[in-house]
Protein backbone atom coordinates (compact mmCIF):
# COMPACT_ATOMS: atom_id res chain seq x y z
CA UNK A 1 0.00 0.00 0.00
CA UNK A 2 1.34 3.50 -1.42
CA UNK A 3 0.51 5.30 1.80
CA UNK A 4 2.13 3.13 4.30
CA UNK A 5 5.93 4.47 2.69
CA UNK A 6 5.89 7.45 4.62
CA UNK A 7 6.26 7.65 8.71
CA UNK A 8 3.41 8.42 10.63
CA UNK A 9 3.15 11.98 11.77
CA UNK A 10 1.43 12.52 15.27
CA UNK A 11 -1.73 14.25 15.18
CA UNK A 12 -0.79 16.50 18.05
CA UNK A 13 2.92 17.12 17.11
CA UNK A 14 3.57 19.43 20.69
CA UNK A 15 2.38 15.73 22.35
CA UNK A 16 4.87 14.14 21.50
CA UNK A 17 7.89 15.79 23.32
CA UNK A 18 7.36 13.69 26.71
CA UNK A 19 9.59 16.56 28.78
CA UNK A 20 9.08 19.56 26.89
CA UNK A 21 10.65 22.86 29.15
CA UNK A 22 8.50 24.79 30.92
CA UNK A 23 8.84 29.12 30.16
CA UNK A 24 10.80 29.84 33.43
CA UNK A 25 10.11 33.60 34.54
CA UNK A 26 12.74 35.67 36.87
CA UNK A 27 11.62 37.45 39.68
CA UNK A 28 10.14 41.09 38.92
CA UNK A 29 12.83 43.37 38.96
CA UNK A 30 11.87 47.30 38.76
CA UNK A 31 13.97 49.02 36.43
CA UNK A 32 13.97 52.79 36.04
CA UNK A 33 10.89 53.14 34.01
CA UNK A 34 8.38 50.77 36.58
CA UNK A 35 9.61 51.87 39.95
CA UNK A 36 7.64 53.86 42.60
CA UNK A 37 8.22 54.68 45.89
CA UNK A 38 6.92 52.21 48.91
CA UNK A 39 3.69 53.32 50.53
CA UNK A 40 0.49 54.92 49.24
CA UNK A 41 1.11 58.31 47.12
CA UNK A 42 0.92 61.25 48.74
CA UNK A 43 -2.65 63.26 48.74
CA UNK A 44 -2.97 65.37 45.58
CA UNK A 45 -3.46 69.14 45.43
CA UNK A 46 -6.42 70.50 44.27
CA UNK A 47 -5.61 71.06 40.77
CA UNK A 48 -4.41 67.09 40.51
CA UNK A 49 -7.62 66.12 42.47
CA UNK A 50 -9.47 68.14 39.85
CA UNK A 51 -7.77 65.48 36.79
CA UNK A 52 -8.07 62.58 38.95
CA UNK A 53 -11.56 61.64 37.27
CA UNK A 54 -10.14 62.44 34.09
CA UNK A 55 -7.22 60.04 34.39
CA UNK A 56 -9.16 57.19 36.08
CA UNK A 57 -11.94 57.38 33.14
CA UNK A 58 -8.80 57.94 30.49
CA UNK A 59 -7.07 55.00 32.07
CA UNK A 60 -10.12 52.57 31.98
CA UNK A 61 -10.42 53.55 28.38
CA UNK A 62 -7.06 52.60 27.43
CA UNK A 63 -7.20 49.39 29.55
CA UNK A 64 -4.24 50.26 31.44
CA UNK A 65 -6.87 50.73 34.82
CA UNK A 66 -4.38 50.51 37.68
CA UNK A 67 -4.82 46.98 40.16
CA UNK A 68 -6.57 49.40 42.48
CA UNK A 69 -9.19 50.98 40.33
CA UNK A 70 -7.79 54.22 40.56
CA UNK A 71 -4.76 56.36 40.55
CA UNK A 72 -5.57 58.00 43.72
CA UNK A 73 -4.34 55.13 45.99
CA UNK A 74 -1.69 53.47 42.83
CA UNK A 75 1.37 55.63 41.76
CA UNK A 76 2.02 56.57 38.06
CA UNK A 77 5.19 54.88 36.65
CA UNK A 78 7.69 57.27 35.25
CA UNK A 79 6.68 54.99 31.81
CA UNK A 80 3.52 56.33 31.92
CA UNK A 81 3.99 59.27 32.80
CA UNK A 82 6.75 60.12 30.06
CA UNK A 83 4.28 58.42 28.02
CA UNK A 84 1.10 60.80 28.70
CA UNK A 85 2.87 63.59 28.48
CA UNK A 86 4.65 62.53 24.79
CA UNK A 87 0.79 61.89 23.86
CA UNK A 88 -0.47 64.68 24.73
CA UNK A 89 1.96 66.82 23.12
CA UNK A 90 1.59 64.38 20.19
CA UNK A 91 -1.81 64.84 19.81
CA UNK A 92 -1.95 68.54 20.20
CA UNK A 93 0.56 68.76 17.04
CA UNK A 94 -2.10 66.65 15.14
CA UNK A 95 -4.89 68.52 16.38
CA UNK A 96 -3.61 71.59 15.14
CA UNK A 97 -2.95 70.24 11.18
CA UNK A 98 -6.45 68.58 11.57
CA UNK A 99 -7.54 71.67 12.39
CA UNK A 100 -5.57 73.63 9.89
CA UNK A 101 -6.84 71.12 7.45
CA UNK A 102 -10.81 71.70 8.82
CA UNK A 103 -10.11 75.28 8.13
CA UNK A 104 -9.10 75.28 4.79
CA UNK A 105 -12.22 72.92 3.74
CA UNK A 106 -11.08 69.38 4.69
CA UNK A 107 -14.49 67.89 5.44
CA UNK A 108 -15.48 65.63 7.95
CA UNK A 109 -12.28 63.75 8.02
CA UNK A 110 -9.93 66.58 9.66
CA UNK A 111 -13.40 67.49 11.92
CA UNK A 112 -13.12 63.45 13.16
CA UNK A 113 -9.74 64.06 13.66
CA UNK A 114 -10.13 66.85 16.01
CA UNK A 115 -12.38 64.81 18.20
CA UNK A 116 -10.30 61.96 18.82
CA UNK A 117 -6.97 64.27 19.10
CA UNK A 118 -8.84 66.43 21.53
CA UNK A 119 -9.93 63.64 23.63
CA UNK A 120 -6.11 61.62 23.62
CA UNK A 121 -4.63 65.24 24.39
CA UNK A 122 -7.41 65.83 27.37
CA UNK A 123 -7.07 62.41 28.81
CA UNK A 124 -3.00 62.09 28.60
CA UNK A 125 -2.50 65.22 29.93
CA UNK A 126 -4.88 64.16 32.64
CA UNK A 127 -2.52 61.19 33.46
CA UNK A 128 0.56 63.79 33.15
CA UNK A 129 -0.96 66.10 35.82
CA UNK A 130 -1.53 63.17 38.53
CA UNK A 131 1.68 61.76 37.83
CA UNK A 132 3.08 65.28 38.58
CA UNK A 133 1.00 66.03 41.40
CA UNK A 134 2.78 62.44 43.01
CA UNK A 135 5.65 63.01 42.16
CA UNK A 136 5.82 67.43 43.29
CA UNK A 137 4.27 65.61 46.93
CA UNK A 138 6.86 62.86 47.22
Amino acid sequence: MPWKRFPTVPRWPWKRFVGAPRCVSLATVPNRWTRVPDGPPPAPPWWGAAALPLADLFMWTMLSRPQSGSLRVTWVTPATYLLSVMAAASAAIVLAVCAVAFAAGGGWAPLIGMVLCAALAAGSSAVGLVGLAQRRRS
